[in-house]
């Protein structure tokens, strides 16, 4: 009963990034169960059954607060579904040793993914023009959903990140129609899980532990999207990937503790350095757009003088 509570709690603080970045839900509850020991194909088999709940919740959610490009929906919804099945058919048949590193070296990319993402990119401010091309979804869809089953997660960091970087499609747009386009890809994932692996090798009561915690705070998730600064939780869902799946690696290659703990706590360090960085960067945004508009700002105009055509 303890352990359900626990993956509750996880889906309540996986589903509360995911709705707010369009990211994360499946790397961040995949990587605690492979740490907590479960199997990979039946850890990342559980986050998909519970994703059918909590993105039918999170799209809905997100629907009614007008964040969702029905036609990205479209288009992506049906590749991505198609390669969920394709990686969930490949992890099942993957023994246990082989896929335990294989599954930590796609999350520990992904978690480094989303670092760089929320770091190096999360003060860009692009123009949004035009529209995203179907031949750039269509792919976008299958490597997305086969990395999704694959790893526990990647739907959202491939295919959130993706789109922002096209410049094409506002923010709160693109998180909406990730996660709303994500419930056809975990219907595809569990499918392939399901006949890979069969009703007996999933973890049913985590499954339902997680959709629990993940359905109950979706809609907060889906609001908060258009006020949480995305650099800092990103920062965070990232680091917590980074050194959560560099332990599995450092674990199943059997490296001595006496190397295995210094690594840790220097990427514990790093990791909380981020996020102080990551607080104070977006403190200092805040301030600046305050001063800008104050009537004293650097862009007020003193009475009596034209402002410049």
């Amino acid at each position: 009963m303890k352990t359900l509570i626990v993956l509750g709690v996880v889906g309540a603080i996986a589903q509360l990034i995911d709705g707010s970045l369009g990211m994360a839900y499946g790397v961040t509850s995949t990587t605690l169960l492979v740490a907590a020991g479960i199997a990979p194909a039946a850890a990342s088999a559980s986050v998909h059954f519970a994703e059918i709940g909590t993105t039918l919740a999170s799209g809905i959610s997100h629907h009614k607060l007008g964040n969702v490009d029905w036609r990205i929906v479209r288009i992506l919804a049906v590749p991505g579904a198609i390669g969920a099945f394709l990686g969930a058919t490949i992890l099942s048949n993957l023994p246990a040793e082989v896929a335990k590193p294989v599954v930590g070296a796609i999350l520990l990319t992904l978690g480094l993914y989303v670092l760089y993402r929320f770091l190096a990119l999360g003060g860009r401010r692009p123009e949004f023009k035009g529209r995203v091309r179907t031949g750039f979804l269509v792919p976008l869809g299958l490597v997305g959903g086969t990395l999704d089953s694959l790893g526990g997660g990647g739907w959202g960091p491939v295919g959130t990140t993706s789109l922002l970087s096209s410049g094409r499609v506002e923010p709160r747009k693109v998180v909406g129609s990730i996660d709303t386009s994500e419930f056809v890809v975990a219907v595809g994932g569990s499918l392939g899980f399901l006949l890979g692996l069969g009703a007996a090798g999933i973890e049913w009561g985590y499954a339902l532990a997680l959709l629990i915690g993940g359905v109950i705070v979706a809609p907060l998730a889906a609001w908060l999207v258009k006020h949480l600064p995305a650099r800092v939780l990103g920062t965070a869902a990232g680091g917590l990937i980074v050194v959560t799946n560099a332990r599995t690696l450092l674990l199943w290659a059997e490296v001595p503790a006496s190397l295995t703990n210094p690594v840790l706590i220097a990427l514990l360090v790093v990791w909380i350095a981020l996020i102080t960085w990551a607080v104070r960067v977006e403190r200092a945004a805040r301030d600046d757009d305050e001063a800008g508009s104050s009537p004293s700002g650097p862009t007020a105009t003193p009475a009596g003088v034209n402002a410049p055509a």
